[in-house]
């Protein structure tokens, strides 16, 4: 295993991934502050990283990026690009966790070479860091659709299809890709949320979208299934 530094650890994704690999080094926020150069120069300094895994930002919930745009954009792009600018004056591996709302999500099954069209300022943000990652070439980016354990809503949508995939099943995949660069999509077999969340929960109800999500975010996970094979 390379030598990784973790930010972001506190969250929800970061406590999951430390439950599974404590051997990784895990910062939070107050230890490595993404918003700041001279804190991520001086944690590469100290640590020495082969990697980082990218975990800090803002995610939920989806309102905030609209009512607070500057967080968004501080959080998801700028804080990206100091970790970009820091990581390549040394060389260390960047691992960056985007998103399938990146794709369009009008026909479903996109791959990794498919034109990008966020829906939601949100995926507008993760796709402002990944231009930033994509600019340095010992980079891998993530196109993830992930959710907590058990399915937080109580209602889920009946016709619009994803790759969810739970938390701790997407953590150990991506330990086993970690040292692959370019882009890889990451889900789980493509299905509507409602037939996903059901699985755990009999008692879901069902919901139907009308414009306000779109229908087909679901990724096609060739590549990604082609390199876990091996």
């Amino acid at each position: 295993m390379p030598k990784i530094i973790v930010t972001g650890s506190n969250g929800r994704f970061g406590k999951i991934l430390q439950k599974l690999n404590r051997k990784l080094i895990y910062r939070d926020k107050k230890q490595l502050n993404i918003m700041s150069l001279k804190s991520i120069s001086r944690n590469l300094n100290k640590f020495k990283p082969s990697h980082i895994l990218h975990l800090a930002g803002l995610s939920r919930p989806m309102s905030i990026h609209k009512s607070n745009i500057g967080k968004s954009i501080d959080l998801n792009i700028i804080g990206t690009c100091n970790l970009v600018k820091e990581a390549s004056k040394m060389g260390t591996k960047i691992i960056y966790l985007s998103t399938s709302y990146v794709y369009p999500g009008s026909r479903g099954n996109y791959n990794e070479e498919d034109s990008l069209k966020p829906w939601n300022n949100y995926s507008w943000s993760k796709l402002g860091g990944e231009c930033a990652v994509q600019m340095y070439k010992n980079s891998l980016i993530i196109r993830l659709c992930m959710t907590e354990k058990p399915f937080v809503h109580k209602k889920a949508y009946a016709n619009v299809k994803s790759n969810f995939i739970y938390q701790e099943d997407a953590a150990k995949i991506i330990l086993k890709i970690i040292n692959k660069k370019g882009i890889i999509n990451l889900g789980g077999p493509s299905q509507t949320i409602y037939n996903f969340a059901k699985k755990n929960n009999s008692k879901i109800k069902k919901i139907f979208s009308r414009g306000e999500f779109p229908k087909r975010t679901d990724m096609n996970l060739n590549k990604l299934n082609k390199i876990i094979k091996k």
